[in-house]
């Protein structure tokens, strides 16, 4: 299957689990997981060098979802590409659960850190792309951040850092989709390329719902020699469900009974 093929279709299979996770679980942040649904999946479909049958393999690629709220995409994706049994999916946002809201360290195979605290996954994967230099291992590490976590200072404590380090090891992504919680990000982020380029980074700005163009981007990094690059996927909240399709409502909303419904129409081959 083609690239951005694959990518569509695996995409789409974690938007709907997004929704029906959200509408069992009675859970929020639906939106900020499907606006990243195709990052991820060209993460776990087509990039990351990782093995669901060997999860704590020394020279696996890690990656690490700095925006733990969205969390939804990453368990979808992990059980779509074998880690584990679909059906611990129905334990998302259950009590005694294995899937909380929030990723925990080692809660199912191939979840790394625990995320959420916004702003600090960036440093957790400097720390880790520094080891993997000093032990010298062949490993990448690749951060998933939000568009708001980057008014956070550790996110550019660590873009300094890993700069300094020549970590070109290191891939951000940040989800640009221009909101935060309250409001829009653009007004304070912008202008965002400059920024990252100014903090020693290489950086490039794609569509981050155009399969090709996410593969072709992770897969050129490091864009320079001895530079940490970042990629800015600009995106769209709620990103395949037009009725939650920039509204901030769906930051804080999980679905109902109807909504399933209606969001699984509108994710086209999904029914409930």
């Amino acid at each position: 299957m083609a690239g951005a093929d694959c990518v569509e279709e695996r995409a789409r299979a974690i938007r709907a689990r997004i929704v029906r996770m959200a509408h069992d679980g009675r859970t929020p942040h639906v939106a900020s997981a499907l606006s990243c649904a195709d990052v991820v999946a060209a993460l776990y479909f087509k990039v990351l060098r990782i093995d669901p049958g060997a999860p704590e393999d020394e020279g696996r690629d890690r990656f690490i979802l700095s925006k733990g709220h969205g969390c939804m995409a990453q368990y979808a994706a992990l059980a779509e590409r074998g880690f584990f049994p679909e059906e611990v999916l129905d334990e998302y946002g259950r009590e005694g659960g294995r899937l909380a809201e929030h990723p925990a360290p080692r809660c199912v195979p191939g979840i790394e850190v625990a995320t959420g605290s916004l702003g600090h996954g960036l440093s957790l994967g400097a720390g880790l792309a520094l080891a993997a230099k000093i032990r010298e291992r062949g490993y990448r590490v690749f951060v998933l951040l939000s568009d708001a976590e980057c008014a956070e200072g550790s996110v550019w404590e660590a873009a300094i850092f890993a700069s300094a380090r020549g970590l070109d090891n290191l891939v951000a992504i940040v989800d640009y989709n221009n909101w935060s919680a309250m409001g829009r990000t653009s007004p304070y982020l912008e202008p965002l390329a400059e920024k990252w380029k100014a903090f020693g980074w290489s950086c490039v700005e794609i569509d981050g719902h155009d399969g090709g163009a996410i593969v072709r981007a992770l897969s050129r990094a490091p864009f320079e020699p001895s530079r940490p690059a970042v990629i800015i996927a600009h995106t769209v909240k709620g990103k395949g469900v037009p009725f939650m399709e920039n509204d901030l409502e769906w930051h804080y909303r999980p679905p109902n009974d109807n909504d399933l419904k209606r969001a699984l129409e509108e994710i086209k081959g999904c029914r409930p």
